[in-house]
């Protein structure tokens, strides 16, 4: 059951649903990224970044910036891996779910 508080939404639970979806969608690719056999350069900034993430979401209310952030540096890192393609572009799906950051 989802209702409104203020402008946020919140599961039965009390989580913000885009907190769930986040870090079901970081789940998810951190899984594929574990079973992709190939190694690239890169693979340790992806795997922090996606620790980084995880750690942003249980933490219950990330900030828009640093989101945005880890996202690029995992996109930057994975780079064209087309095995993980599917799985970053939840993780961006997610992470925009939270808005745009504010402008300066």
């Amino acid at each position: 059951m989802l209702k409104s508080v203020g402008q946020e939404r919140v599961t039965g639970s009390g989580e913000d649903p885009r907190v769930v979806e986040l870090r079901t969608a970081v789940s998810r690719l951190r899984r594929a990224l574990a079973g992709y056999p190939g190694q690239f350069p890169d693979r340790a900034v992806a795997e922090d970044e996606l620790a980084a993430l995880d750690a942003m979401a249980r933490g219950g209310a990330p900030e828009i910036p640093r989101l945005r952030r880890s996202l690029l540096l995992i996109a930057g890192a994975i780079g064209s891996v087309s095995a993980l393609a599917a799985a970053l572009r939840d993780v961006r799906v997610a992470v925009d779910l939270f808005g745009e950051p504010p402008q300066r």
